[in-house]
């Protein structure tokens, strides 16, 4: 299949719950890849390879026309060969000890751990650990989210398989790993410094300043969901912010309708327009379902109104969750989707399509988030929900 570096017609069947990799009569090999992006995730499988034969894990898989690189996690099971090493146009890392962990003619269990921006991979066969390489800060080339790929090397015309079966992922948050600590919830904790939990305090909203009259909200083991039923438009953050950074993940229902509002003035209630807003939309059904084409900038992580995301289908399905990151600095302003860099603008040199210039909007303000209810359009009591809630004053 096609997706990403090292395209090649490779032979994949499925055969008694396994997928069946060969390659083909001239010896070409190729990866089967994932339909989505993946950034930060564990991933199990099982592998049986017959002897010799050369696979691998592969990470962060993009086009070559990117000109991004992903990364392989090497099943290399012949002579000279290497289990467990880090590969990418070239060794990152080599494992001279990983194949004393692999059993031959055996079925072995692979896990693969991968988070951070410049990634830390970890990889472990058979329960023993054989894999932990950390890109160090700031290279460049490689890809911030792409396709998971399962390998068939090109080799010389032969009979010889590989066999994967219980496959599974985990995804995480999207979180550097010097910043942030996950458990097996997908709950992340602080270990970097300055980072407020707006979601902190139980079943409150002590980092919110809801109206009495206000409702629409409810939050439970440090998620907050946006319900259905209620009278707010948005949720005000008690302090204001002018230089910051906020990171939080959110999941949505069919035609979920929010966003997430910056340095909005409180003295006004038009809060996309006296500060700004990032959108947060279902993209996937919204077009099909008002009957209605969508402008660039009114999809998931535009700029509402001025900018639309550079990058297109990064929006997980609905009800998976999603990381969305913000950098907002002087007039600068980068926003991240699952990873990926949808836009870095400076803003005083945009001209909206909505709304009036950057320059006229308040420089400091509250964050917000919009409850746009469908109106019942939707199944359940909510719409949409928000945790790992954490901002960073700059």
């Amino acid at each position: 299949t096609t997706g990403g570096r090292y395209d090649g017609p490779a032979r994949w069947t499925v055969e008694d719950g396994c997928i069946v990799g060969r390659t083909t009569e001239k010896g070409e090999g190729g990866l089967l890849y994932t339909e989505r992006f993946f950034h930060s995730f564990e991933l199990t499988l099982e592998v049986k390879m017959d002897h010799p034969f050369d696979s691998g894990v592969f990470l962060r898989m993009l086009p070559p026309d990117t000109g991004l690189k992903g990364v392989q996690v090497t099943l290399d099971h012949r002579p000279g060969g290497e289990i467990g090493a880090v590969y990418a146009d070239g060794f990152l890392q080599h494992n001279e000890h990983g194949a004393k962990h692999y059993r031959k003619d055996e079925w072995n269990h692979v896990r693969v751990h991968c988070v951070g921006r410049d990634f830390r991979l970890q990889a472990w066969v058979n329960g023993e650990p054989v894999t932990d390489y950390r890109l160090p800060p700031g290279t460049k080339g490689f890809a911030e989210s792409g396709r998971i790929g399962l390998q068939v090397h090109p080799a010389e015309p032969g009979p010889n398989v590989v066999r994967f079966r219980a496959i599974a992922i985990r995804e995480l948050p999207v979180f550097d790993p010097d910043e942030f600590r996950v458990d097996d919830a997908g709950r992340l904790t602080p270990v970097g410094e300055g980072w407020q939990d707006l979601l902190a305090g139980g079943d409150a909203l002590p980092a919110f300043a809801p109206r009495a009259e206000d409702s629409g909200f409810a939050v439970r083991d440090g998620v907050l969901a946006l319900l259905v039923d209620g009278t707010a438009d948005e949720l005000r953050t008690v302090e204001d912010f002018a230089d910051f950074e906020l990171r939080l993940d959110f999941k949505l229902a069919p035609l979920a309708n929010s966003g997430i509002f910056l340095r909005a003035d409180r003295a006004r209630t038009d809060s996309a327009f006296s500060g700004c807003e990032v959108q947060i939309l279902d993209d996937h059904g919204w077009e099909a379902a008002t009957r209605t084409v969508l402008k660039p900038w009114q999809k998931t992580g535009s700029l509402y109104g001025a900018v639309a995301p550079r990058v297109q289908g990064t929006l997980a399905p609905n009800g998976v969750w999603n990381t969305l990151e913000i950098r907002y600095q002087g007039t600068r302003l980068r926003t991240r989707l699952n990873g990926f860099t949808l836009y870095d603008v400076d803003t005083a040199e945009l001209r909206p399509e909505l709304g009036p210039p950057f320059s006229a909007r308040a420089k400091r303000g509250f964050l917000g988030i919009q409850r746009h209810a469908p109106g019942g359009a939707v199944e359940g009591a909510a719409f949409a929900w928000i945790r790992n809630a954490f901002v960073r004053r700059l």
